[in-house]
């Protein structure tokens, strides 16, 4: 069980801390603590200053659990709680790992969708979200990927690091091909409900979905490393419960309390995120056609993240490296396994997104300008 170099980590942990614009971050706006316990009010403050701190329950605590329920529009025992969208992955591909096991994964996407079962032995198969065909997810391409060594078959929608979505009617047509199949569906929502057009459901509505989400992307709440997961099959909950009493026993109950109120008081958590991404993304829109002969761009449909490309066809390692010399952070295509793009989040600078792109402006001129002369 080897796992493969995080490049991306390696690359955010390098710079992210010091670097006056991150534009390679994949989240929303931030929130200090003291805004989140605002927003539950005093009593929520109190609650919080003064709960004793132990281990919480196996499945989550169940004033977060009900809090979810109701937003998806489940019952509270289809809710596990997890420590971020990345246990539940590690949850997930551990369960699947059977000798000959195949799943079915998308191409670009976050690392960890292909480092877990690629450690654990499973074949990974790729589906490719492609620009040549306007990053749409291709549910032929999916299907014609399934054997009957298949077990599981994840999407993300929206999805990182392009912003492709999934429509209801594309969702219904994957849940009903893998639920005949025996194969099990994962949709990865963590950027769901932010849409730029075309909006699309949970897939929790769906029966025999398994839908993981956090607190990290819509949810801008990183630092409660808090996630949860959807799941209508009794016997697989009890699996998962199992898993996560062993990887992690519980989550942290300051994370669970401060999650809870951001679910509850998501009226004003998702607004925020919303405004955030459309005013910026709007913003990008009027950048990438100022700089259309150096630069390459589908418009995302969903989430926070654009993946841009040099039209040169170089690597974009040299001039995201170039970008965070002074001062604007990128994260390069080689890190999602295609080196000619770079990922660029609009929804974390906040209002400070239009000064980032006016440096972004002179580093890309200047960058065309020197291959112009090359």
């Amino acid at each position: 069980m080897q796992l493969k170099p995080f490049l991306l980590d390696m690359w955010l942990d390098q710079f992210e801390h010091e670097i006056e614009f991150n534009l390679a971050a994949s989240t929303g706006p931030v929130w200090t603590l003291d805004e989140l316990l605002s927003l539950g009010g005093e009593a929520q403050r109190q609650r919080f200053l003064n709960h004793r701190v132990v281990y919480s329950r196996p499945a989550g605590a169940d004033g977060l659990r009900a809090a979810i329920a109701e937003m998806q529009g489940v019952s509270p025992e289809a809710v596990q709680i997890v420590t971020g969208a990345s246990e539940a992955l590690m949850v997930l591909f551990w369960l699947v790992a059977t000798p000959g096991a195949n799943v079915i994964l998308p191409q670009p996407g976050f690392p960890t969708f292909s480092a877990l079962p690629e450690s654990l032995g499973l074949e990974t198969r790729f589906y490719h979200v492609r620009r040549e065909n306007g990053f749409r997810i291709d549910l032929d391409e999916i299907k014609s990927l399934a054997d009957a060594n298949t077990k599981l078959i994840l999407v993300n929608t929206p999805h990182n690091p392009t912003g492709a979505t999934l429509a209801d009617s594309e969702m219904e047509d994957l849940h009903a091909f893998t639920s005949t199949r025996g194969i099990q569906l994962v949709s990865d929502e963590v950027y769901h409900p932010v849409y730029h057009g075309r909006e699309s459901q949970s897939a929790a509505r769906l029966p025999h979905a398994t839908v993981i989400h956090d607190f990290s992307k819509a949810f801008p709440l990183a630092g409660v490393r808090t996630g949860w997961m959807i799941e209508h099959d009794a016997k697989r909950r009890r699996q998962y419960w199992n898993a996560r009493a062993f990887f992690s026993i519980s989550n942290n109950t300051c994370g669970e309390i401060l999650a809870e109120i951001a679910v509850r008081r998501r009226d004003v958590i998702l607004q925020r995120t919303r405004q955030a991404a459309a005013q910026n993304l709007q913003r990008l829109e009027s950048f990438m056609a100022e700089h259309r002969d150096t630069l390459g761009w589908i418009r995302p449909q969903g989430g926070m993240t654009a993946f841009p490309w040099l039209l040169s066809g170089e690597a974009a390692r040299p001039f995201c490296e170039a970008a965070a010399k002074r001062g604007i952070l990128l994260a390069p295509g080689d890190c999602f396994d295609v080196p000619s793009h770079f990922r660029l989040g609009f929804a974390a600078a906040g209002e400070e997104f239009p000064r980032a792109l006016a440096r972004l402006h002179d580093i890309v001129s200047d960058w065309s300008r020197k291959l112009a002369t090359a």
